[in-house]
């Protein structure tokens, strides 16, 4: 389970959706949680490399590297440190260009060998 979770992070950072989604189940799960706030969930493998697809317009750049890992049954937790270069401006008032560094946190849930839900904590 680790190799995945760390082939995961790998191909998340070089934009590689196809690495990304080869070890997640068809009916995976994501939620992406935001100052303690679900702001984005999505049902099925589809759902998930459609987002990743569009994710991959916001950045010029951008890399998450792991700072601790945690192991329970069939749950990975990961803390990491995030830094990405924007490639469009947001609503937030950051524009193209800027630096955006977050710490967070990723839960991984596997079933038969595979990611089952993931929660993506900032």
């Amino acid at each position: 389970m680790k190799k995945i979770v760390q082939n995961y992070v790998n191909a998340y950072n070089k934009f590689d959706i196809v690495g990304m989604t080869k070890d997640i189940h068809n009916d995976v799960e994501f939620e992406n949680i935001t100052n303690g706030q679900v702001d984005l969930i999505l049902q099925g493998i589809e759902q998930f490399r459609k987002q990743a697809e569009s994710a991959k317009e916001y950045f010029k750049e951008r890399k998450q590297i792991i700072t601790r890992w945690e192991f329970q049954d069939n749950v990975i937790t990961i803390n990491v440190a995030y830094d990405a270069i924007l490639a469009i401006d947001l609503p937030n008032g950051m524009a193209a260009g800027d630096l955006l560094q977050l710490k967070g946190q990723s839960i991984f849930e596997f079933k038969e060998g595979q990611i089952i839900k993931i929660q993506d904590k900032s």
